[in-house]
């Protein structure tokens, strides 16, 4: 009967060994990599021989691994046992053979402590394997995922790209404690590419896009065959820059807070593009999540990645459209619940939401709008722009600087085009010298909602809330740049020849916006800036988060209330582990 380890990470390291048919592996002796070698050793699947000197252990792998035609694991102690995998691990990567080093060491934060038999393997040469990763010692859900993320990827690095050697540290605490007999099932992660056989595909399922390049005619054309043949809906925000006929910004029904989203989850989630500030359609994330990328990289981002498919978007989208179109009753399940909590959407409180919900569909046709971090990009991926208006973000360093300084870099690229930006104050002041710029065309117009601080940090739902009014004065940055002055901007910006105006209400507002909503070119570039009050924010997002109600959604919410958050996360706990 096998008995393995307590220890997680070494039960993750085994699981996912036996799930890749990793079964061969060359033990050398020793006391730190105990718990791996006693356990696999009461396992059938895995065939293992011994090896005294771990020189001799790396090159019988690499003979072993050519002849076999497969992957060969080696496992040693701590000290300096790992350094003489080096020279078979060299000869490994240059003939491109699958052997796996699992090294085995005491915890990291014993390195350059004078401790017995620790070394320092954080940094390895280039050329003894393709990958290395040093899993921790699991404590938590977010250690289990960080491993199988590890695991998974230097798994899959044996046979990429014509193989060759990676590399995995994996720690041990000295358990004593034998007594499991069932090894858990943790998740495996596939990676095809062109020429395979793909994975059958099935159910209801959703592309997510996350910020993308544009797209040509040939890869939305892809896209939507996909769709009609798959029973599939593309669900994404501004700054994917898909406008095709399946689209659905779902950001407004993820973030409801009482709406059951069970109906419409799919089972598989597709994910293509890069980062994404579209922090709530993630909620209607599938049972798994499938990413498509050239890059084929290991992108686990909604914590359900099972299949990695390492070829262009276009190829993946035809590979599986060789059929009969089917009904499209998931995309029109998934728009009428979009459109019914769209109808629900009220007059909101004199806010950044509020220019949004009024004025995203006024921008003109053609022309390009961007969006800062974060306020100003999270209230408008709730509301649709019109077709043939792309958008961006600095979403990949997610930073508030450069917003401006990409707004103008992108309109002097083309000079005919309006390009726009909508930003907060803080952004604003941060990148406000690029306005110096004598570049800058009258193809530029702004919308610069002042709202005193950084609202994002005091917003319904955030963690800065809860020190409400104490929040504004360091987590929020209140005060600052003339604190909310009327005469500020307007001074820079008239010195340096931009047309200013401003808005301090909402009639004021629809005045001021409708020269910069114009499709008619003006002599100069302009600056609207609405004078919002940070309360008036919180609420708008308030409201929008709580559009719809259903029964479930109703309890949800009294529970919360009546049992507290604590409460309630203790109560999840035990049901996990019962």
């Amino acid at each position: 009967m096998s008995s393995y380890t307590a220890e997680k990470q070494a039960q993750i390291v085994i699981s996912l060994l036996k799930a890749h048919g990793v079964r061969y592996v060359i033990a050398s002796p020793g006391a730190t990599n105990l718990t791996f070698v006693g356990s696999i050793q009461t396992d059938p699947f895995f065939k293992i021989f011994s090896a005294v000197d771990e020189r001799s252990a790396a090159y019988m792998a690499c003979g072993m691994a050519e002849q076999l035609g497969e992957p060969v694991a080696l496992s040693c102690t701590g000290a300096t046992a790992s350094r003489n995998y080096m020279p078979g691990l060299t000869e490994a990567f240059y003939r491109k053979l699958p052997v796996l080093a699992i090294t085995s060491t005491q915890i990291h934060a014993r390195v350059g402590q004078n401790v017995a038999q620790v070394v320092d393997r954080s940094s390895i040469p280039n050329d003894v394997a393709k990958v290395s990763v040093h899993l921790p010692v699991v404590k938590d859900s977010d250690d289990i995922w960080e491993c199988e993320i590890k695991v998974n990827k230097a798994i899959l690095e044996l046979r990429r790209h014509g193989g060759g050697p990676a590399h995995i540290n994996l720690p041990t605490v000295y358990s004593q404690d034998y007594e499991t007999k069932t090894l858990p099932v943790f998740r495996k992660m596939d990676r095809w590419t062109p020429g395979d056989t793909l994975p059958t595909i099935a159910g209801r399922i959703a592309i997510f896009v996350g910020s993308h390049k544009k797209w040509t005619a040939d890869e939305t054309a892809a896209v939507e065959r996909f769709c009609e043949t798959n029973n599939a809906a593309v669900f994404c925000d501004h700054t994917s820059s898909y406008t095709g006929k399946y689209r659905l910004p779902m950001a407004l029904v993820g973030a409801q807070e009482r709406l059951r989203k069970t109906s419409i989850k799919p089972d598989i989630s597709i994910h293509i593009g890069e980062v994404s500030g579209d922090y709530y359609t993630p909620a209607l994330t599938g049972s798994e999540v499938w990413r498509v990328s050239p890059d084929g990289e290991l992108r686990d981002t909604y914590r359900k990645l099972r299949h990695i498919f390492e070829m262009p978007e276009k190829a993946f989208f035809e590979g599986y459209s060789h059929k009969e179109s089917s009904p499209m009753e998931y995309f029109a399940s998934c728009e009428e619940v979009l459109n019914r909590v769209r109808s629900k959407v009220p007059d909101l409180p004199f806010s950044n939401l509020w220019l949004a919900s009024k004025f995203a569909s006024q921008i003109p046709q053609g022309s390009v709008v961007h969006f800062s971090i974060l306020n100003s990009l999270r209230a408008w991926n709730f509301f649709d722009v019109p077709t043939g208006v792309s958008a961006a973000s600095n979403v990949g360093g997610f930073g508030i600087d450069g917003c401006l300084s990409s707004l103008i870099g992108a309109s002097m690229a083309d000079r005919e085009r309006l390009f726009y930006l909508v930003t907060g104050d803080l952004a604003f002041f941060y990148d406000m010298n690029a306005l110096g710029s004598r570049h800058i065309g009258p193809n530029i117009r702004i919308l610069l909602v002042n709202n005193g601080q950084g609202t994002e940090f005091t917003q319904y739902g955030h963690a800065g809330s809860k020190y409400k009014h104490d929040a504004e004065k360091y987590v929020a940055a209140s005060g600052h740049f003339g604190n909310q002055s009327r005469n500020l901007v307007r001074a820079y910006a008239e010195a340096l020849g931009f047309r200013y105006s401003s808005a301090s209400s909402k009639e004021e507002a629809a005045e001021a916006l409708k020269a910069f909503f114009s499709s008619k070119a003006s002599e100069s570039p302009q600056i609207v800036e609405a004078f919002v009050d940070a309360e008036d924010e919180s609420k708008a997002l308030q409201t929008v988060k709580n559009l719809a109600v259903d029964v479930h959604g109703q309890f949800k919410t009294a529970a919360k209330a009546a049992l507290g958050a604590k409460s309630i996360k203790l109560a999840r706990k035990i049901i996990r582990h019962e």
